[in-house]
């Protein structure tokens, strides 16, 4: 290095910077801007809006899963078809067979109103329900125990062939497990963002090292060890990615909060959001980032200092 490049460097500024373990000391020989800060605070911005709708659809469909799993999972429904002139006799054998079931805590033969209910979303509420052949509904509640439902399908198809037991099996556990599957998804989308944003922030570390070059070899010939020089750029980034990440969760926690509220459909409530205490779940996500940005440019700045001599 010539002494014109000494010169050029302001060298009592920089070692004063080393000197003083504040925010405004030693990180001061990372520039404070450029497009290094921009690129971090943007990714770390838009990485953390991802994060808050992804932790948001990993909690939604947990919260899905355990009231599909726990609404329907005690809930049996019997279902009458037979001629109008018979469905009423049938339907008094049903319900006497149900209260003679060990197991079964309590049967319930659906008026017309709740049965029209579960046919709006299909039929609209202006269908004439009373002019259509539909079957009576006995809903069941097992009892803790539970009951043989083998057993009671036998002996329903042997006293009342018109009548069908419905545990619902076949269809609950598709969308038990859909919504599973659905919130395994959501935890592992957070975990490839928060690789892409330790990804993006190296970048953006090493960029700076190589644009700064020339301070880190004045640094060293004054007697800065790496792990200095290397402090100096983890401050920089480290507050970068949590300020990005922080602006990039209020956005994102805005969003979601403005969504629509959820609806009822098809008897289940849904909706993409958080509830109670799971609005302070996002808050941790500049944390979060705060530590990826750490972690990340250490890591960065420390191989590549020892790569450049």
């Amino acid at each position: 290095m010539s002494r014109r490049d000494l010169k050029s460097l302001d060298l009592a500024a920089l070692w004063r910077g080393l000197a003083r373990p504040d925010a405004t000391g030693t990180d001061r020989v990372v520039p404070p801007t450029g497009f290094t800060a921009q690129l971090t605070v943007f990714s770390a911005a838009a990485m953390a809006f991802l994060a808050v709708f992804a932790l948001a659809l990993a909690l939604a469909t947990g919260r899905l899963a355990e009231r599909w799993s726990s609404e329907l999972a005690q809930t049996v429904t019997v279902r009458i078809s037979a001629p109008q002139d018979q469905i009423d006799d049938q339907t008094v054998t049903v319900m006497e067979v149900l209260k003679t079931t060990p197991g079964i805590a309590e049967s319930r033969l659906l008026p017309d109103t709740e049965v029209e209910k579960l046919l709006e979303p299909w039929f609209g509420p202006d269908m004439p329900v009373d002019a259509l052949p539909i079957p009576r509904l006995v809903e069941i509640r097992e009892a803790p125990e539970g009951f043989d439902a083998d057993a009671l399908r036998l002996r329903l198809q042997g006293e009342v062939p018109a009548a069908v037991l419905d545990d619902h099996t076949r269809w609950r556990e598709p969308l038990v497990t859909a919504a599973s599957r659905l919130r395994y998804l959501g935890f592992f989308s957070l975990l490839l963002i928060a690789a892409a944003s330790g990804a993006m922030i190296t970048l953006a570390a090493k960029a700076a090292l190589a644009a700064n070059g020339q301070v880190i070899r004045v640094l060293r010939l004054i007697g800065a060890r790496d792990i200095t020089i290397a402090t100096a750029f983890v401050r920089r980034f480290t507050r970068r990615a949590a300020t990005g990440a922080a602006g990039g969760t209020l956005l994102g926690m805005a969003a979601v909060w403005a969504l629509p509220a959820a609806d009822e459909a098809g008897g289940f409530l849904t909706g993409l959001g958080f509830q109670g205490w799971g609005w302070l779940w996002p808050l941790l996500i500049p944390v979060a980032a705060g530590a990826i940005g750490f972690a990340a440019t250490r890591s960065a700045a420390l191989r590549m200092l020892r790569e450049v001599r």
